[in-house]
């Protein structure tokens, strides 16, 4: 098959949307399909990132839209992210897809919907779009939300009869390290202790909730023993000031950039604090317990839904971390880590790009 992802990262963006994308081009070209990725060159782009795991890359025009205003939550205003009109984006995609004929497009972002996707429905063969919101209708043959609490009936009138609809987390676009470090990191937490806390916020955490997280705990009780792992992106226009701050904590913190070795630090902590997106899967898949930080109103639900679980437990905005952060720590004996984790552990195998790709080869069959 050959396969086209129209995703999107940035600063405002953030790289979520652009990192399970690449979780799923990975994995279809290690079973032998064409991948390739038609992003705009937003400042904060991944597309270095994206060559040099061997896909193809289209990078349309970067545009010049007013400077997002930087808020203490991600800007829910959706059609900003574009940067262009839809019918401007949908023509230039057009363009870019059109002579290589693909098999799928696959449709990762938040500003896009219905309208975009029939202008572009003469250029490929089928349309799966990944979404997050259920708050918009699409024209595809397959859609992808691997929120926990989100169920099938949340898209009844928003999508064609005739699409398949892949919920839940037994869907999350996770890379297979995460299944294959799963059984070791649950084996390690039969009998848990506080040791090590992997703090991460996202790869541009743009409003630097990490320096509230590290300025929280330095104020903390924690014991002088604890190792801080802390994860930041190369566009993260803080990096330097959470380094400065790392170096003048009582206790042992490492930060580090652009990591490849998520699943291995995830295994090897105790308990996690870090924004409530996409990553929540891959610490479930390895029974990792957190502290999720709500920085923006799509993750409100999925949050509160990892908490009702017992998985996590959350703070609300940025605002509550100083105040909240250092209380909850407090709970975090033994008996909670390990009842965490089990809640965790529950909510996925890891193993979604796989039944992914399983349903895209199937539809392609019948379509």
């Amino acid at each position: 098959m050959k396969v086209v992802f129209r995703t999107d990262a940035s600063v405002q963006i953030g790289t979520g949307h652009v990192m399970r994308c690449l979780t799923l081009a990975d994995e279809l070209s290690r079973q032998g399909h064409d991948c390739c990725f038609v992003c705009r060159r937003h400042q904060g782009n991944l597309g270095d990132l994206i060559t040099s795991k061997g896909h193809g890359l289209t990078l349309l025009p970067a545009c010049t839209p007013k400077e997002p205003r930087i808020d203490k939550y991600s800007s829910d205003n959706y059609e900003l992210w574009l940067g262009v009109t839809w019918q401007e984006d949908a023509n230039q995609t057009h363009d870019a897809i059109a002579p290589r004929q693909p098999d799928w497009l696959v449709v990762d972002h938040y500003a896009l919907d219905a309208q975009w996707e029939r202008a572009l429905a003469n250029a490929v063969g089928n349309i799966m779009v990944v979404d997050d919101l259920a708050n918009r209708p699409h024209e595809c043959a397959l859609l992808l939300d691997q929120n926990l609490g989100r169920i099938s009936s949340d898209y009844d009138g928003l999508l064609p009869a005739g699409c398949q609809r892949l919920i839940g987390p037994r869907y999350a676009l996770l890379r297979p390290e995460f299944a294959e470090l799963r059984e070791q990191s649950l084996k390690r937490r039969e009998q848990p202790k506080l040791k090590r806390i992997l703090i991460s916020l996202g790869g541009v955490d743009r409003t630097n909730v990490t320096g509230q997280v590290i300025d929280a705990l330095s104020k903390s009780t924690l014991r002088p023993g604890i190792e801080l792992d802390i994860i930041m992106g190369a566009a993260a226009p803080w990096l330097d000031e959470v380094r400065q701050q790392a170096a003048r904590l009582p206790f042992r913190a490492k930060v580090s950039v652009n990591v490849k070795d998520m699943a291995k630090r995830m295994s090897l902590a105790d308990l996690s604090i870090g924004a409530a997106g996409g990553t929540s899967w891959e610490r479930c898949c390895l029974g990792l317990p957190a502290v999720l930080v709500i920085l923006a109103e799509n993750q409100v639900a999925g949050a509160k839904a990892l908490e009702q679980s017992g998985a996590a437990l959350t703070i609300g905005n940025p605002e509550q971390v100083g105040t909240m952060l250092p209380s909850l720590l407090g709970s975090f004996e033994g008996s909670w880590l390990k009842r965490m984790g089990e809640a965790a552990a529950d909510i996925t195998d890891g193993n979604g790009v796989f039944r992914a790709v399983q349903a895209m080869s199937a539809a392609g069959r019948r379509i």
